[in-house]
């Protein structure tokens, strides 16, 4: 896969996905599978997305995303995507819906077919729509396949909706919708020990800034370690109220993990389900009891996620 942050000219014909794909749900994979697909007809797959949130730079507003730039990334690659174009919104978003056909999508990419989300805007002030990228490219001999919404549990799947069930803490229905599990990569840091005084050793993460932050709680998780094994996890996402500290924190107790310490190395945790709200117990014995049983309730979430996956 080549990663691509200025528009250069392909040397081939491409099939290109378009949209902003935050969060690559199952929406957004139907369109990146219908161009990857197209790879045994010639034609090159290609991504062409942004590498700002197009709603944040409009609306001058934060819109915390689902999914790391990296993870999308490896997504695509995965995908069968060759070539990802993560455009700057800034240089394009003044260009006539017109030109953006003309100049970006058939001169620079040479696309022959598009495929796009049924919601899918483009040009200034967002002038153009699906069925006005049909009519663009119709004159131009390239096919145009609009996608249409998608439902899960007779919900249309968005990344609005999505965005929702992660702040509610209903991870479980949000991964549905996904298709992957949300969660993110970090570096372990060095916490205050106090887990290790009552045998649940944690491992302490930064919250990751760019994605949407869960409802404050213990959930089920999946944790993969730089060696690549895979563990189960009770992750605390919150500010730990019974022990006083208010900065919000990733904190994760391994209850089979029995190796060396690992600060320094990066972890991935993926949230599986969510266990309870965070809340300030009475006192120590109270809250290592609880996080005991916890650690129960995780095991039995985990196998049946990867189990039933035939993922362990």
């Amino acid at each position: 896969m080549r990663i691509f942050y200025d528009i250069l000219p392909e040397k081939q014909n491409t099939a290109a996905a378009l949209g902003f794909f935050d969060g690559l749900h199952a929406g957004h994979r139907k369109v990146i599978n219908f161009a990857a697909a197209e790879k045994h007809n010639g034609l090159i797959p290609v991504c062409f997305t942004f590498a700002q949130s197009p709603k944040s730079v409009l609306t001058g507003r934060p819109y915390p995303a689902l999914m790391t730039k990296e993870d999308k990334t490896a997504q695509l690659d995965k995908f069968g995507i060759e070539h990802i174009y993560f455009a700057d919104f800034t240089k394009l978003m003044n260009i006539s819906a017109e030109d953006f056909v003309k100049n970006i999508l058939i001169d620079k990419l040479k696309a022959k077919k598009l495929f796009c989300g049924f919601n899918y805007r483009f040009g200034k002030n967002g002038e153009g729509n699906a069925q006005t990228l049909k009519t663009l490219c119709g004159n131009c001999n390239v096919d145009v396949v609009v996608v249409p919404a998608q439902q899960a549990g007779g919900t249309v799947v968005s990344s609005t909706v999505i965005r929702r069930l992660i702040s509610v803490g209903d991870v479980r229905r949000a991964n549905e919708m996904m298709c992957v599990n949300f969660g993110f990569s970090a570096i372990i840091e060095h916490g205050e020990h106090f887990g290790r005084t009552m045998g649940t050793p944690t491992i302490n993460q930064p919250l990751c800034s760019e994605l949407v932050v869960p409802k404050f709680g213990v959930y089920a998780s999946a944790i993969t370690l730089e060696n690549g094994e895979k563990y189960c996890g009770v992750t605390n996402i919150g500010v730990k109220p019974t022990v006083g500290k208010f900065s919000p924190r990733c904190e994760t107790w391994m209850p089979e993990y029995k190796g060396k310490e690992i600060y320094g190395q990066t972890a991935d945790v993926r949230l599986l389900d969510f266990i309870r709200p965070e809340r300030k117990f009475s006192n120590i014995d109270e809250l290592k009891n609880t996080i005991k049983d916890n650690g129960i309730t995780a095991k039995k979430i985990f196998e049946e996620e990867y189990k039933n996956k035939n993922q362990l």
